[in-house]
């Protein structure tokens, strides 16, 4: 790995950790190089200013998660599913960094007023919707989901789902691994009837509002 690559990686890690701390809004790049052991001309070096920068930073959010999501874990389509609901639907207690999160909620909402972050945003929800379609249409294939099923309204569905979670998340404080569960749940259902899927056996003890919330996109508090 290249000293230039590990320097752009650093800046994006101290990306990371400024917006998290002090919101697009108020972001300079003096915070963003407080964060390192660079100068802000070292920052200025490589990057034009804040938009430059945090366009890149994008750029690197969508790497990260085009690498996370890469290769569920599975034997079936079904299984890849559930274990792609759970890698995308991480909370911290999970292991997963809680700063993708409020991070991509920072830029998400410049979104409107700037076209390049439009097209990464694009691309990230793009890339889950075809995986997840894919992935149904699999399960179709092999009879793990009745043939009247269409992969492009489930993989429509999850998606808006996976959005309004870390929408809900950052915003109100959503309980997410009950929202991911009743994502998990939702699957479940569209399972035909002799098919199943491991899942974590506390999901459903953790999740009374199962028949309730698993077709809501927005779920519930």
């Amino acid at each position: 790995m290249s000293q230039e690559h590990d320097t752009e990686t650093a800046f994006m890690e101290a990306t990371y950790r400024a917006l998290c701390k002090h919101g697009y809004a108020d972001l300079t790049m003096q915070d963003i190089a407080d964060e390192t052991d660079k100068s802000k001309a070292a920052l200025h070096y490589h990057f034009e200013g804040k938009e430059d920068l945090l366009l890149r930073f994008l750029t690197y959010l969508h790497e990260q998660f085009r690498e996370r999501t890469a290769d569920p874990a599975g034997d079936t389509p079904a299984e890849r599913l559930v274990a792609l609901v759970r890698t995308v639907l991480e909370t911290p207690a999970d292991g997963a960094d809680q700063q993708f999160n409020t991070a991509y909620m920072e830029i998400k909402a410049q979104a409107p007023f700037h076209e390049g972050y439009r097209e990464q945003l694009r691309a990230i929800d793009e890339g889950l919707r075809v995986t997840v379609r894919d992935l149904v249409a699999d399960g179709v294939e092999v009879g793990q989901f009745p043939a009247d099923v269409d992969p492009d309204e489930v993989a429509a569905f999850v998606t808006t789902y996976v959005h309004g979670t870390w929408t809900r998340s950052a915003a109100v404080g959503a309980d997410v691994s009950a929202m991911r569960e009743r994502l998990v749940n939702y699957v479940d259902d569209l399972l035909a009837d002799d098919v199943a899927v491991a899942v974590d056996p506390e999901c459903e003890a953790s999740d009374p509002e199962r028949e309730t919330s698993s077709t809501d996109p927005e779920g519930s508090e």
